[in-house]
């Protein structure tokens, strides 16, 4: 039975090399597969997945009007597909995540979902929120903060250099613009904790 899966993480832990990685495998065996990604997200060049050990490959763009179901549909009417890809799923709303639903309990064919939990302030996407609400398998993808402990949160630089504390949710960008944390130095960063509670491990 085929299944919507979600994987989700801070800022740069190899998401889109995963993705990619996965992708090759199925087409290495001769199955065809079909990527995704966001339509607002062109830094790699518009509809184009890249990863940032050089890994790349062409994709479908989504935004807010489409419908992914239909498009999967449209795709197996023509050709076999044997799995969805979909980078930047933070980015879905929670109509597609249900599009995406309906792809894997409908027309058969496993989702394979990438993308960030949380954004800058430690609030969820929508959908991030739709996909942590019914994907049937959730794996979170690891990377480390400054400290070395597990990264879960992320920071966002302005042009100084220095954390940024409000804004729009989203706002396109990488390492010159994104930081992943653990909680603790985040909410050190984010200015959601008193000075005389930061004695002490000031230096970890």
């Amino acid at each position: 039975m085929a299944k919507l899966y979600f994987h989700y993480s801070a800022m740069n832990a190899g998401k889109s090399t995963m993705l990619l990685q996965a992708s090759h495998n199925y087409r290495e065996r001769h199955m065809t597969t079909l990527l995704f990604t966001a339509k607002l997200d062109d830094r790699a060049g518009a509809g184009r997945i890249a990863s940032r050990i050089g890994l790349g490959d062409e994709a479908l763009t989504f935004g807010p009007e489409d419908d992914l179901h239909a498009i999967v549909a449209d795709h197996l009417a023509r050709s076999p597909v044997h799995c969805v890809f979909v980078d930047e799923a933070q980015f879905l709303s929670e109509d597609q995540v249900w599009q995406l639903a309906r792809v894997a309990d409908r027309l058969g064919v496993p989702v394979m979902a990438y993308g960030l939990r949380t954004d800058f302030q430690g609030k969820l996407f929508p959908g991030s929120l739709a996909l942590l609400a019914i994907a049937d398998s959730l794996r979170e993808v690891r990377t480390i903060c400054r400290c070395g402990r597990k990264a879960t949160m992320v920071v966002r630089l302005g042009p100084d250099g220095k954390v940024v504390r409000e804004g729009d949710q989203v706002a396109i960008g990488g390492n010159d613009r994104y930081v992943s944390l653990c909680r603790r130095h985040w909410e050190e960063e984010m200015g959601r904790i008193a000075a005389e509670d930061m004695i002490g491990f000031a230096a970890e």
